[in-house]
Parts: structure tokens; sequence; C-alpha cells
């Protein structure tokens, strides 16, 4: 059973503000994944604490602070809410766990870097962040 969308609404909130597009549905998540050329990053979205002090904050900072270098198309999915959303974008990297929060970083269709929520417990959103922009500089 999903969560609450009056639980989720802040939440997604954070994201949509700085211009991360929701992935609502399967049809949505196959639309993404099926044009995907240049580069692009999914954020599955949670309501866990490492999402609400780490994973979103660093989310919005890289956003913000890329170096110039950051990805050309910025999508999420909230896992524990957009439940056939969320199964389907896992689906297309298929040997990787779920995991919740999390961020797979795409070039050309290819996953070139992911960010599993063990990565992402205990840290802070600056280190995240940092990591991140890093990526963007290296894979991108």
């Amino acid at each position: 059973m999903p969560y609450s969308p009056l639980l989720v609404k802040p939440f997604r909130d954070e994201v949509t503000e700085v211009d991360v597009q929701e992935l609502l549905t399967p049809q949505d998540v196959d639309n993404f994944f099926n044009n995907q050329t240049g580069s692009a990053l999914l954020f599955i979205n949670s309501v866990c604490g490492c999402a609400a002090g780490t994973a979103r904050p660093a989310l919005r900072q890289a956003k913000a602070n890329g170096n110039g270098k950051t990805p050309d198309r910025w999508v999420s999915v909230f896992a524990g809410q957009d439940l056939e959303a969320t199964a389907r974008a896992r689906g297309y990297f298929p040997d990787i766990p779920p995991s919740s929060p999390s961020i797979a970083l795409f070039k050309d269709g290819e996953l070139v870097y992911f960010v599993p929520k063990h990565r992402i417990e205990g840290r802070d959103a600056n280190g995240l962040a940092n990591d991140l922009t890093s990526a963007f500089s290296e894979v991108l």
C-alpha cells in the first residue's frame, strides 16, 4: 500500500522545485528510457531520514553547483508512493538490488554511475553533492 499523498507532498516538492521531473506512471518511465540521448539523472526518492537529510539536499546542491557539467535531464520516481513507476524504473537496471533513496546517472541510455542507499546513509549532503558533481565531470 502506498504512502499517503499528503505525507509525501513536501518530499516531492523538494525535488520538483528545482525542476526535477516526476515520472508518475510506468508509461512515463518507459518514455524517459526510450528517449535517452545525452545524459540523465534518475533519483529514486523516499520518505526515509537519509533521503530527507542527505539525498534530497545533495541532489539540489549538485543541480545548482554542477561545475558547468550536469545531466541534460533530471527525473525522479517515488518509492513507497508511485509503486508501479518505481518498479518499472528499477527494471531498467535489474542487476542492481532495489535501493531507496538512490541515484542513477545515465549517458546515452547506459547506466554509468549509481549511488545506492548504503552510500547515502550516515553521510552529509555536502559530501554526497561533491561525489555527484565529481561523477558529472568524470562520466558526462
